[in-house]
């Protein structure tokens, strides 16, 4: 192997970098003494780290944080330091890490006054993870266990109301996922497979905007197999919920094939009545 050489401004560039991490790793030592060798005062490391949060380097804030919570360990500044770190890792995308110190905290502090940002973060740190829809979802799933919890047990404080507006995404993102699925069986006949898929939507996700798609494609799947019954009771439950939707529209048109009577001469509740008798 031919070997490398580095030209000076590499070089130049090298050391740059190495005196820079020894420059970073000094100011880290006199973050925590004082120029004559004494620890500073616990509210000074606290709002030094405070104060790197805020200029938005989160990685180092989370390290300092974590640092002046090993240093003074029974302090209610610790305490503090252990939501603070966790919101840092959070900021940074280290959600396994702040995950990690969130955990601690609900289990060392179940009864502290930011125990309910510390359950909201958790479901935070969840939600952000959340993968397409054609990828596997447990990370999803996790989301929804966490922003339920926070719902839960802190109806009334704060970070409800936007829990349960994620809550909502995050449910409708798992029945899109169903419905990616269902999709895929029916475009290859697997009828049955596709019937389960979008059962489930209708059955645990009937709230989410997926719903009409899988009352229809229940329509589309009966009568692919010939359940001529069931395919109208499928229409039937679309019609009655959503009535002025396309996808009733198009469930209608093929429950009707061989009707003496054209739609348009039949009104809604006729139609439905038909479907149901």
């Amino acid at each position: 192997m031919t070997p490398s050489f580095r030209t000076p401004r590499r070089a130049a560039g090298r050391y740059a970098a190495v005196a820079a991490a020894l420059l970073l790793a000094s100011c880290s030592a006199d973050d925590a003494i004082d120029g004559d060798g004494a620890e500073r005062p616990i509210h000074e490391l606290y709002n030094v780290a405070a104060d790197t949060l805020q200029e938005r380097d989160f990685e180092r804030a989370a390290k300092l944080f974590d640092d002046l919570e090993r240093q003074h360990p029974y302090s209610s500044w610790a305490t503090k330091a252990q939501v603070m770190a966790a919101y840092a890792y959070y900021k940074a995308d280290r959600y396994d890490e702040a995950l990690i110190a969130i955990d601690r905290f609900i289990r060392l502090h179940p009864g502290n006054r930011d125990v309910a940002y510390a359950y909201y973060l958790r479901a935070l740190c969840h939600y952000e993870q959340i993968s397409d829809v054609a990828r596997d979802q447990s990370r999803t799933e996790r989301a929804v266990e966490a922003l339920q919890e926070v719902t839960r047990r802190f109806p009334d404080s704060r970070y409800a109301r936007d829990a349960a507006l994620k809550l909502d995404l995050a449910r409708d993102h798992l029945a899109g996922s169903e419905m990616a699925v269902g999709r895929f069986y029916l475009r290859r006949g697997h009828y049955l497979a596709a019937l389960n898929r979008f059962r489930r939507v209708v059955e645990a996700y009937e709230t989410t905007t997926h719903a009409a798609e899988a009352l229809h494609r229940m329509v589309e799947a009966y009568a692919a197999l010939g359940l001529a019954e069931e395919a109208r009771k499928s229409a039937a439950v679309l019609g009655h919920n959503y009535p002025g939707s396309a996808w009733y529209q198009d469930s209608y048109a093929l429950v009707a094939e061989g009707s003496p009577r054209p739609k348009a001469e039949r009104g809604f509740f006729e139609r439905i009545f038909g479907w149901l008798f």
